[in-house]
């Protein structure tokens, strides 16, 4: 546009409140994702096993039900902590492929072409840029875990009653901590993994492996040496151990014992705190690593 015609006026309409400036991200990248008739299909396959949690916490509670399979409450599987448990680690496992199929090119499609610019040229920070990225699937992957299944408590809070619900709130906390710490987890690592590779199958495979591969080095290290502190470098056994913390189920003593030298030695798990610990530390390493990557530009020497 020539500048003698002044016909340039600035922008009259409304402006996004700057707090919800980085929901653009997700906005878009949700019209994207949703195109794959696949990926649409995989991620309602997801929410079967929460039908399935709710036909079980129903036929506690229906007696023509039971009696048309010919059953007790009792023969039922109790409605307890370790039932939420179970279905928090299962919709956890789901919500791994997911994270695996969205999460690698999410960072790493805007570093392969030069698209930082366009986003950070505008009133647009880079934290904003890292929590829009990271709220893709920090928003699909929490409608999936921690709120159907507080749904679910609630479900079977209002067919036992108050008295339930007042002696069992704890479970809820349970399990939202442990949904949302682990999406969390899996959010800042495959942004990290997206930062630093910018090739999507390269960085899908880096995400897998980093996964699987330090379970197996640590459970080779388990068997060595007769411990259980190889777990600290496992990502599923830390989480587990976490996510058996927050449900109370979590035993540090797993009474397997092992012969060393005629002695009998008792395999103890590694301390709560441990594991806390090192999650924390993976998910400063995430962000350092973010911090470092998303730039305006970047030198290359």
């Amino acid at each position: 546009m020539a500048v003698y015609e002044h016909t340039y006026r600035r922008y009259a309409g409304n402006l996004t409140p700057e707090w919800s400036r980085f929901l653009i991200i997700p906005r878009h990248a949700f019209r994207d994702v949703f195109k794959s008739k696949l990926f649409t299909a995989f991620f309602v396959v997801c929410f079967l096993p929460l039908l399935v949690e709710a036909i079980l916490i129903y036929l506690h509670h229906n007696a023509n039900a039971l009696g048309i399979f010919k059953a007790t409450a009792k023969d039922l599987i109790p409605i307890d902590a370790t039932f939420f448990q179970f279905f928090v680690n299962l919709q956890g496992g789901f919500a791994f492929f997911v994270a695996l199929l969205l999460g690698p090119p999410l960072v790493s499609r805007d570093l392969r072409n030069n698209a930082l610019p366009l986003y950070l040229c505008r009133p647009f920070s880079r934290t904003e840029y890292v929590m829009g990225k990271m709220s893709v699937l920090l928003i699909l992957l929490s409608a999936m875990t921690w709120i159907p299944q507080l749904l679910l408590f609630f479900f079977e809070a209002s067919l036992e009653g108050g008295r339930w619900f007042l002696d069992n709130m704890w479970m809820a906390s349970a399990i939202f901590i442990s949904s949302f710490f682990w999406i969390l987890l899996l959010a800042l690592l495959s942004q990290a993994i997206s930062a630093l590779v910018k090739w999507r199958v390269v960085a899908s495979a880096a995400l897998l492996g980093l996964f699987f591969i330090p379970s197996i080095f640590g459970e080779f290290i388990n068997q060595i040496f007769m411990t259980r502190w190889g777990n600290l470098i496992s990502l599923g056994a830390l989480t587990k151990n976490v996510t058996a913390g927050l449900f109370g189920t979590f035993v540090r003593t797993t009474g397997h014992i092992e012969m060393i030298g005629g002695t009998e030695v008792m395999m103890n798990e590694p301390p709560l705190w441990c594991s806390w610990a090192v999650l924390f530390f993976i998910c400063a390493i995430c962000l350092a690593l973010l911090s470092n990557r998303v730039k305006a530009y970047e030198v290359i020497r």
